[in-house]
């Protein structure tokens, strides 16, 4: 009998710290946990007593790479809670600024923290040095995504200009016109950057997965949508608690995610491509294609391909909203309270983040549930590498440390937004 150990202290090039501890017996493995430590953040605690006029800013604070989605996600619940629809101009900046942020956070993703996985470089730094224009051209592509959220948001970290029933301030045509040069650089160097992608060596890892994501009769699903999955659901959104269920396991402070009468699902990019390929533009469907994707994708290894497919569709989004651009009438539409509960879910980059608030007839916030996509990877991250690592025994510690962590990173693991991530161990014995 021998026994093996691996530790990683902190996994790099992920958001936030855990531990994931891996026992194997006589050659097979007998366990795997996600073991998430992290004391929860109390952000739903936060909201109950406050106006609901503050749930945008207030969310905002969780996340600093897609704050976005948390504010238009509460956005949207307190405007179903009050009875109001924003749409026109509105809606379409509401599309635009979501386009800079699925562009920063994906080019982030795919460029520095998941790239040096597939070129066998331990950071971003270390593969600049041989990949000098990639980092370039990535850094310039992540830095149109943030002006768009500073031209939108007054800036791009927890930006301050977004508000229930739309914006405080909307910018001038010729502030949003001004951007269209940015926007078709970055349609052309998305497409080289995909190009590239393509020539990375990827693991043979297609799983069975439950995909859950947002879908909508005429565009690509980003603010609004039915859930649907590739089993069968479809349902409003007000039916996400009757549907997605949580959990808690005695080794995470973060709660686990199931399908009601079935297991784990997957949100996420995967996901959402795999369910509205056909809303995909013509040019994002080819290049997808040309890029060895089929209209869906079920292996987490190549998600890389599918970000860049998606940020391939914010530029051709931004373009169309910015060409035909025009200042509303007002920045916002009035909202007045009303004692309901609002139900609201976007795509954040990583998937569906689901917000739920029952406000009382002064607008103050008397109950929150708000749930982020990477709390409902979890129980399929640690599925993925469970199924990863029980064939894979043979493997040198140093080479299933590596391809363990480049597992966890398919999923660009947000970790700060449900609880923090993660240490690694491995008991051989």
């Amino acid at each position: 009998m021998s026994e093996r150990t691996i530790k990683v202290d902190y996994l790099a090039r992920v958001e936030g710290e855990g531990a994931m501890y891996v026992k194997i017996k006589d050659n097979k493995l007998e366990d795997v946990k996600l073991k998430i430590f992290e004391p929860p953040r109390f952000f739903e605690a936060f909201l109950r007593g406050r106006d609901f006029r503050e749930a945008p800013d207030i969310t905002a604070r969780i996340c600093g790479i897609c704050p976005i989605a948390y504010e238009l996600g509460a956005s949207c619940a307190m405007e179903d809670a009050c009875g109001v629809t924003v749409g026109g101009q509105l809606r379409e900046l509401r599309r635009l600024i979501y386009c800079g942020e699925w562009i920063e956070s994906h080019i982030l993703h795919m460029a520095m923290l998941h790239a040096p996985d597939f070129l066998g470089y331990q950071d971003a730094i270390r593969m600049a040095k041989d990949h000098p224009g990639v980092v370039r051209d990535a850094l310039r592509l992540k830095k149109i995504g943030n002006d768009i959220m500073v031209i939108l948001g007054g800036r791009e970290i927890h930006p301050i200009n977004l508000c229930v029933g739309g914006f405080y301030k909307v910018p001038k045509k010729r502030e949003v016109r001004a951007l269209m040069p940015d926007l078709e650089w970055g349609r052309e160097a998305t497409i080289s950057l995909i190009k590239l992608i393509k020539t990375f060596p990827m693991p043979d890892f297609k799983q069975d997965y439950e995909f859950v994501a947002m879908r909508h009769p005429k565009e690509y699903a980003i603010i609004e949508g039915r859930l649907v999955s590739n089993k069968g659901m479809d349902i409003p959104i007000r039916d996400y608690d009757k549907t997605l269920v949580e959990s808690q396991v005695p080794h995470s402070t973060a709660l686990h995610t199931r399908v009601v009468g079935r297991d784990t699902c997957h949100v996420g990019p995967l996901a959402r491509y795999s369910l509205n390929f056909d809303q995909l533009t013509p040019l994002c469907r080819q290049t997808a294609r040309e890029a060895g994707l089929g209209p869906a994708c079920f292996n987490p290894f190549q998600s890389i391909l599918v970000r860049g497919i998606e940020v391939l569709y914010s530029f051709e989004e931004a373009i169309r909203i910015v060409g035909q651009y025009e200042e509303p009438d007002a920045p916002r539409v009035e909202v007045n309270p009303r004692a309901a509960t609002g139900y609201g879910c976007t795509e954040a980059p990583r998937g569906i983040c689901y917000h739920r608030y029952t406000i009382d007839e002064g607008g103050v916030i008397r109950d929150v549930k708000i749930v982020s996509p990477t709390a409902v990877n979890q129980p399929t991250i640690e599925r993925d590498l469970r199924r990863f690592v029980e064939p894979n025994l043979g493997m040198t510690d140093e080479k299933l440390q590596w391809h363990c962590e480049q597992a966890i990173r398919n999923y660009d693991p947000c970790i700060s937004c449900s609880c923090h991530f993660l240490k690694l161990t491995v008991d051989r014995s």
